[in-house]
């Protein structure tokens, strides 16, 4: 049976039978963080193949070479010169299979050879059991399981550092979160802006103003960001903000509504910390991890119930004129941040 616990659990367990190189028969790899899940999927196939055997021991399916029969002729290849052969299946969801290729998957899954492990990977198509086809859920029972979820604020600080000190390079780990916070908090990402920012920078330290410099911020980041100028009262600052999404060609509708969804949560923990609540609530009500959690209840502290409840009625107005009106959408835009402004001055 799949092991039962948490998403620590499953990838502890994971990184145990890598130390002791003893595979299981059946995985299946998912989640947001896709850095780790390649670094997993290669660990797998540096321990089980070499080579010189690789092309006898190692078969790699995908949505366009996937066919049942192939895969079940795969599975119960004997390995050469090896004592395993391993199989990955990437993208393709075995719960939208025909009638009969659910049935064939189910029974090539419930007699995985004991040399034989089957990884399968999911990137773009989602991980999505289907309850109703019981055969094949059945057959996923034996499977074991590992989410690979972003990391927490701590531990990619920690991650970031250690990559920048493997190019030499020194970084504060207030500056560490900084670039976190600039980019979509995956190792994926954060890997391409270090190597960015290292072949900018001849300094031995990194400063703010190299990844100032090279990294490009995502649009949550920069919302968050113009938000954050404006509970500090920088509403200069938060135009600037507002511009540079802009210029990035951001489509106004789509900037408008990462900063309406931003001031719900806003107000969501602004009404937790009047309950006396804190950043755990906010998490689970919003689906947050924890560190963007915290971060958002330590900047409504700023705002008061009134600012996020009138924010959001902003945000609406200038929703309804964009659709029905034909005043230019940036400059609606610079308009509601000069609104918001205005509100937060009075508190």
């Amino acid at each position: 049976m799949a092991k039962k616990g948490g998403v620590a659990d499953a990838l502890r367990q994971l990184k145990e039978q890598l130390k002791t190189k003893e595979l299981g028969r059946l995985y299946v790899f998912y989640g947001e963080e896709q850095f780790l899940k390649r670094y997993y999927l290669d660990k797998i196939r540096d321990l089980v193949v070499d080579a010189l055997t690789e092309s006898f021991n190692y078969h790699a399916f995908h949505a366009e070479n996937f066919d049942i029969q192939s895969f079940g002729d795969a599975v119960e290849s004997f390995p050469m010169m090896a004592e395993r052969t391993l199989v990955t299946v990437d993208d393709v969801s075995p719960f939208d299979l025909d009638s009969a290729g659910r049935e064939a998957m189910a029974r090539i899954l419930r007699d995985i050879p004991d040399f034989c492990t089957v990884v399968f990977s999911f990137e773009t198509v989602k991980w999505k059991p289907d309850r109703e086809r019981k055969e094949l859920t059945q057959a996923f029972q034996s499977a074991q399981i590992v989410e690979f979820a972003k990391q927490s604020g701590r531990e990619l600080v920690a991650w970031v550092s250690r990559h920048f000190a493997g190019e030499g390079k020194r970084i504060s780990n207030e500056l560490c979160q900084y670039l976190i916070d600039m980019t979509d908090g995956t190792m994926t990402s954060l890997l391409g802006e270090i190597q960015k920012v290292c072949a900018y920078s001849d300094a031995p330290e990194i400063c703010q103003a190299d990844l100032d410099a090279v990294v490009e911020p995502v649009l949550d980041a920069l919302v968050y960001q113009m938000t954050d100028a404006l509970g500090r009262k920088n509403y200069d600052q938060a135009l600037e903000k507002l511009r540079t999404l802009l210029k990035m060609q951001t489509e106004p509708l789509v900037i408008l509504g990462a900063i309406g969804s931003h001031f719900r949560r806003m107000g969501a923990a602004r009404s937790l910390q009047d309950a006396g609540r804190g950043s755990v609530e906010l998490a689970r009500l919003c689906g947050m991890s924890d560190y963007p959690a915290r971060r958002m209840m330590e900047t409504s502290r700023r705002f008061s119930g009134e600012f996020c409840r009138r924010a959001a009625e902003l945000v609406m107005e200038t929703d309804y004129k964009m659709k029905t009106s034909f005043d230019d959408p940036q400059r609606l835009l610079e308009l509601l941040v000069v609104q918001l402004a205005q509100e937060a001055e009075r508190g």
